[in-house]
């Protein structure tokens, strides 16, 4: 079939691509070494990355045995409708043993596969093991024909959407990433990440490289950047105005309060910022999901801030208690005559300015070792009734098991959703230790 010419076609009729938020900080943000989120915390995240329009969270690890109960609760809230529109999805390694466990264990139905493409990194953990590409050496097994096995399983089996992650992208030759995404396309791929594993790109490597790629293979973009050099956020953006100037939609990945390991991944109120208020970025050509909520950042930033245990940095992009604040003489008085002086986007906007309360006197509160009289005092405040007795037992129980599972004092949001949803709750919180497994380890 002959190709369109798109010169002859109207702006009006050609399809307007856009920039969309998928979240890894249930995924690459818990594995930020020495913390980490309970169950219940990384729930209670999916909620808030709901509300605030998030398009996607990759929420967990399938075949990990401790994230099972978590994951198919937060799958039982989706289909009841709590989690909805936003999309939950898995990570696994694109090999079909993790497939068929995840096919097995979890009721995941979304999912990004990944596979190293670059040859310090399949040299690295293969040797001589396994080739880049069939091209390479007919005779030896391949990562693509590896890949497409995963891919082909996963899509055989009803996984509705399947992103291809290509693991090392900035350090992979062009010509086999064109390769690696052209076969995930052919095999039925969503998308494909691009993976700056390593923080190795700067923005204008990582537009080129993304547009090169778009461009040759037409298939949306994910930006997956990681802040070694400091750069995530700019690489993030750039790569996405490459993708969408190649004519693809662009995802790009995100954590809130840029958690993730090492230096951690590209901030989620940096980037929703940048694509906001950066001089580059036009408004018709460069259009992020409509569905974002900006104003929302401010409570998600915060309650991830105390669920991991990491102060947000005063310094911090739009969230930093200084984001805001001005102290010499010429700042403060341009910043009081008009705010745009100095300040390139309002306060307001990012949901601050509420006053906070701060209990000063008798505070009665919920935890591991609450009597029923003191726990109904804490309920009674929130407003929730119970029917009886017996479920204001039940919900008890369940309160004290949720502040052993997180070891905190639960916040309000978490108390009102434990009593909202109690089965849901029970099951996000069940853990049992799996004495055998036997699947068989790629790397």
């Amino acid at each position: 079939m002959a190709k369109k010419d798109e010169r002859n076609v109207s702006n009006d009729e050609q399809k307007q691509n856009k920039i969309y938020l998928l979240d890894v900080t249930n995924r690459d943000g818990v594995q930020t070494s020495r913390l980490g989120l309970a169950k219940l915390q990384k729930t209670m995240l999916n909620l808030y990355f709901n509300e605030m329009g998030i398009y996607q969270s990759e929420f967990g690890f399938p075949v990990t045995h401790h994230e099972e109960n978590y994951l198919n609760a937060n799958v039982e809230l989706a289909e009841m409708g709590v989690i909805s529109p936003m999309i939950l999805s898995g990570w696994c390694r694109a090999v079909t043993e993790d497939i068929d466990y995840t096919l097995k264990q979890t009721n995941v139905k979304d999912l990004n596969i990944s596979m190293s493409t670059s040859v310090q990194m399949t040299k690295g953990k293969f040797g001589d093991r396994m080739v880049r590409s069939p091209k390479d050496d007919p005779g030896k097994p391949n990562l693509i024909d590896k890949m497409v096995a995963a891919l082909k399983k996963a899509k055989s089996s009803g996984m509705r959407t399947i992103g291809v992650n290509a693991e090392d992208a900035s350090r992979t030759d062009m010509e086999f990433l064109i390769e690696f995404a052209q076969a995930a396309k052919e095999n039925g791929a969503d998308r494909i990440r691009y993976c700056d594993t390593l923080g190795y790109e700067d923005p204008f490597t990582s537009y080129e490289r993304i547009y090169q790629l778009a461009k040759a293979v037409q298939i949306p973009i994910e930006m997956h950047f990681h802040n070694d050099l400091g750069m995530a956020v700019a690489c993030s953006v750039a790569g996405a105005k490459g993708a969408i100037d190649a004519g693809v939609d662009a995802y790009i990945n995100v954590t809130i309060n840029g958690m993730g390991e090492r230096a951690g991944n590209a901030d989620m109120v940096g980037v929703i910022l940048a694509l906001k208020y950066s001089s580059g970025f036009e408004k018709n050509k460069y259009i992020l999901d409509e569905r974002v909520k900006l104003s929302d950042v401010w409570k998600v930033s915060t309650y991830a801030s105390y669920a991991f245990g990491v102060p947000i940095p005063i310094n911090q992009v739009g969230v930093g208690a200084n984001a805001f604040a001005h102290e010499s003489g010429i700042h403060a008085d341009g910043a009081l005559k008009d705010r745009r002086n100095y300040e390139l986007y309002d306060f307001e906007e990012l949901g601050r300015g509420e006053p906070e309360i701060i209990e000063t006197g008798r505070q009665i509160t919920a935890g591991e070792y609450s009597g029923i009289k003191g726990f109904r005092n804490v309920y009674e405040k929130l407003e929730v009734e119970f029917k009886n007795d017996d479920e204001a037992h039940k919900i008890l129980e369940l309160v004290r098991y949720a502040n052993v599972h997180t070891q905190k004092p639960l916040i309000v949001d978490e108390l009102k959703f434990i009593a909202k949803y109690p089965n849901v709750a029970r099951k996000i919180m069940t853990m049992s230790p799996l004495v055998v497994i036997t699947r068989k380890f790629l790397q």
